[in-house]
């Protein structure tokens, strides 16, 4: 081999041109996208948080005062329905009051007061039912069963599994077209 086949600066060796290589493609759609969805779930979250840590308190501390209420209300009702009862028991004795007159002139001065109103529920309505049930022996407890409505009570668990069984049917069938097309 001799310095004279060496031909180092022009390679006679035939070389294919390169093929410019396809642009990449941009990502910018991709990760406007992935930043929506970021922000949509970071959003979620700060709002989950803020229902957790400020409404979710106020909410139960205000339907512990209105169970309270009730049960206060509930307690006057029954208590009212048993004395009612005893008092129909008693039967009335007859005593002899005497009677003793006073006269003394007493001046009567009328002043103005200022009343202020106060929410209160008006329920004699259902009080005055209660004793009327509660004096003629008719308080009982009745207890309901749950209430016969919904899907899954018409149809059953047998419609249930039928109907997820056409559902993923139907996901396969969509595949094979949409592949085929």
């Amino acid at each position: 081999m001799a310095y004279e086949d060496m031909d180092l600066e022009n390679n006679n060796v035939a070389t294919e041109p390169e093929e410019p290589t396809p642009p990449e493609g941009s990502n910018r759609t991709f990760l406007i996208v992935a930043g929506i969805i970021g922000a949509v779930m970071l959003l979620s979250l700060i709002c989950l948080a803020a229902y957790a840590l400020w409404y979710a308190p106020r909410q139960r501390s205000q339907q512990a005062t209105q169970v309270a209420a009730i049960n206060a209300q509930n307690t006057q009702v029954a208590i009212a329905a048993e004395q009612t009862a005893q008092a129909a028991k008693i039967t009335p004795t007859a005593t002899q009051v005497l009677a003793t007159a006073t006269a003394s002139p007493t001046p009567v001065v009328a002043e103005p007061t200022q009343v202020s109103p106060s929410p209160t529920i008006d329920r004699t309505g259902t009080v005055a039912a209660l004793l009327t049930e509660a004096a003629a022996g008719k308080l009982t407890a009745t207890a309901t069963g749950l209430p016969d409505t919904g899907f899954a009570d018409d149809v059953g668990i047998p419609g249930l599994v039928g109907l997820a069984l056409v559902l993923i049917v139907v996901v396969f069938l969509a595949r094979r077209f949409r592949l085929a097309g």
